[in-house]
């Protein structure tokens, strides 16, 4: 009975502070105060994740400028009849923001490989070319390589105006779901490894 007299005293006591003008003040301060820090904090974090997700961000250190992005120049992706490029995030950061988030911390790992000097020299980069391919035909392979399917939709694919190699593989492997791009397009940006006992390459060579 004493305890809970004690409580209900306390209860009394911070409602009538509560209730105070001064203590209406200090709250509304309070909650301007944490609004405002809100927005200046949510616009300082996607200011910094959208300065990350720009190309001179991705080739700001040699391994990759050398490496990947040297690989890049050399494709149709890089330089072509109508001019559209494709930069180093719209191929390996998803577009929704959830999915960006995600990707970002997985690739904060890579972190670790600059300041170990991982694949600081080509040689280095060479011998672990097959593994970082690796890597990122899985993640393709998994979402049904949706940064292709961003740029690139079957539904709006004209067939009768490719190849006949092209159209026949895509209308056997990618209308009918039996494949997705990255199966068949390994290599469209980058210098291929060596593919000996990469899963599917066999099946259904690459058609460009």
């Amino acid at each position: 009975m004493r305890l809970l007299r004690c409580a209900l005293g306390l209860a009394k006591a911070a409602w009538t502070a509560f209730n105070r003008p001064a203590a209406h003040l200090g709250i509304g301060f309070l909650t301007i105060g944490g609004f405002v820090a809100g927005v200046i904090w949510w616009g300082g974090f996607n200011t910094v994740l959208e300065a990350t997700n720009k190309e001179a961000f991705c080739i700001g250190c040699h391994e990759m400028r050398d490496n990947p992005y040297a690989d890049l120049q050399k494709t149709i992706h890089y330089s072509n009849r109508s001019g559209v490029r494709a930069t180093c995030p719209d191929c390996h950061v998803p577009h929704k923001w959830t999915d960006k988030i995600a990707r970002k911390m997985q690739a904060s790992k890579e972190v670790w490989g600059k300041l170990f000097g991982t694949v600081d020299t080509p040689e280095k980069f060479e011998a672990k070319r097959k593994e970082l391919a690796g890597h990122e035909w899985a993640r393709l392979k998994a979402n049904n390589s949706l940064e292709c399917r961003n740029c690139h939709s079957a539904e709006s694919m004209d067939i009768t105006r490719q190849g006949a190699r092209g159209a026949a593989a895509h209308q056997e492997f990618l209308f009918t779901g039996k494949a997705t791009c990255i199966d068949c397009h390994k290599g469209i940006a980058h210098k291929l490894p060596d593919m000996t006992g990469v899963p599917v390459w066999t099946q259904t060579a690459p058609a460009h």
